[in-house]
């Protein structure tokens, strides 16, 4: 049997459901491609009282290698946060059903239910987009992603921007400013959620500007650009303000 079982945002925030089956399994797999742990996983083997955990890159969990595995015994892919937000997890249990494995997804927090702390209302958000890590010496400079800000934008919906893995805060700062301009988008004020669900979780909120010093952001962070703020929201984000 194939288990997708979601770690939520910190070492504690795997459920007991979760932490069960995780003991029971045959293999533990961790993914790792899509997000900057704020833990080791040596940490978190000796959370859960296991002995090894794989880790599963991006190659792995595409070619399906999980599920032939979960054919002849039960494994477990852990996901930091809730497992189905990535369209790879989605694929692999498409791949259990149509060989006839079972499977079972076992839920937890993610990102979406953390950013709710920032007091803006879920539903006033629209599409949500990934930032990707360019590669300027390859000429690898993608700004797509500020097509579904600008689509955003024009329903006064706020925009939430996941983070790629390894790229660091003044960096994505940068490439939101170059690509904003490329757009002809108007950027005014973000937030920026660090570690959201954690110990180490803060939240800003500022002109663009004014995050040019910020040099030593934890990972994961993610950043969103309001919109047409309630009253309410406005209210909630002055305790933020840098």
């Amino acid at each position: 049997m194939l288990y997708l079982i979601g770690l939520g945002l910190n070492i504690e925030g795997i459920s007991q459901e979760g932490l069960g089956i995780a003991k029971r399994c045959k293999k533990l797999y961790l993914e790792n491609y899509t997000i900057d742990f704020p833990y080791s996983i040596g940490e978190l083997q000796e959370k859960l009282g296991v002995k090894k955990i794989f880790p599963a890159n991006r190659e792995f969990i595409e070619n399906e290698e999980i599920v032939d595995e979960a054919k002849r015994m039960d494994v477990a892919l852990l996901i930091y946060g809730s497992p189905l937000t990535a369209t790879t997890h989605i694929s692999l249990i498409q791949e259990a059903k149509r060989l006839g494995v079972k499977c079972k997804i076992i839920y937890s927090a993610s990102i979406f239910d953390a950013i709710s702390e920032t007091g803006l209302q879920l539903y006033k958000f629209g599409k949500i987009t990934s930032m990707p890590r360019w590669d300027e010496e390859k000429n690898f400079t993608p700004d797509s992603f500020m097509e579904i800000i600008k689509e955003n934008q024009s329903i006064q919906a706020h925009s939430l921007i996941l983070i790629d893995i390894g790229l660091e805060f003044h960096d994505a700062l940068r490439e939101l400013k170059i690509s904003a301009e490329n757009h002809k988008i108007k950027i005014g004020k973000i937030i920026l959620c660090q570690t959201l669900g954690t110990k180490n979780s803060k939240i800003f909120y500022g002109s663009i500007d004014k995050f040019r010093e910020f040099d030593s952001v934890r990972k994961p962070y993610c950043i969103i650009i309001p919109d047409k703020l309630h009253f309410v929201e406005e209210e909630s984000l002055e305790k933020f303000k840098i």
